[in-house]
């Protein structure tokens, strides 16, 4: 699979106009052996991209799917990010929130020991994400069935 990268950020660092401190994104998904499964993480991710074109944002994944999150964090080193948050994009927190995805995020700060990366909250932690669900889930009792 390509980088995912955003390739404006990849642009402003190689002519020299990024700012001295630069954010990523890591989204972080499970991964699933049917290729089709992965489209809707991609569709979050170019929604973060037309709501925040000057971020760089990669895509990755536990199983099954490339790149992994070693690979992603790397790629977000290597154009410059100062700081990188890894996003799981999980709704609930099992064993892979809660014990896998830590220890790569020790693994990959012992890596890149000047970039600082972050863990948020998994996003079905998150309010918002929560009001959204619920709100699609009424809108079905509204909707004619079919």
């Amino acid at each position: 699979m390509r980088s995912v990268v955003n390739e404006e950020a990849r642009m402003s660092m190689t002519q020299g106009e990024g700012p001295s401190e630069k954010t990523g994104l890591a989204l972080l998904a499970h991964g699933a052996r049917d290729p089709q499964w992965v489209q809707p993480f991609e569709g979050v991710r170019a929604r973060v991209l037309a709501q925040a074109p000057q971020t760089p944002v990669e895509l990755a994944f536990l199983e099954f799917n490339a790149p992994d999150l070693t690979t992603a964090i790397d790629r977000l080193a290597e154009v410059h990010c100062t700081r990188v948050i890894v996003v799981p994009v999980f709704l609930g927190q099992g064993g892979h929130v809660r014990k896998d995805v830590p220890r790569l995020v020790d693994e990959a700060r012992a890596r890149h020991a000047g970039v600082e990366i972050a863990l948020a909250a998994s996003i079905g932690e998150q309010a918002a994400v929560l009001d959204a669900i619920a709100g699609c889930c009424i809108a079905q009792t509204r909707s004619s069935p079919g």
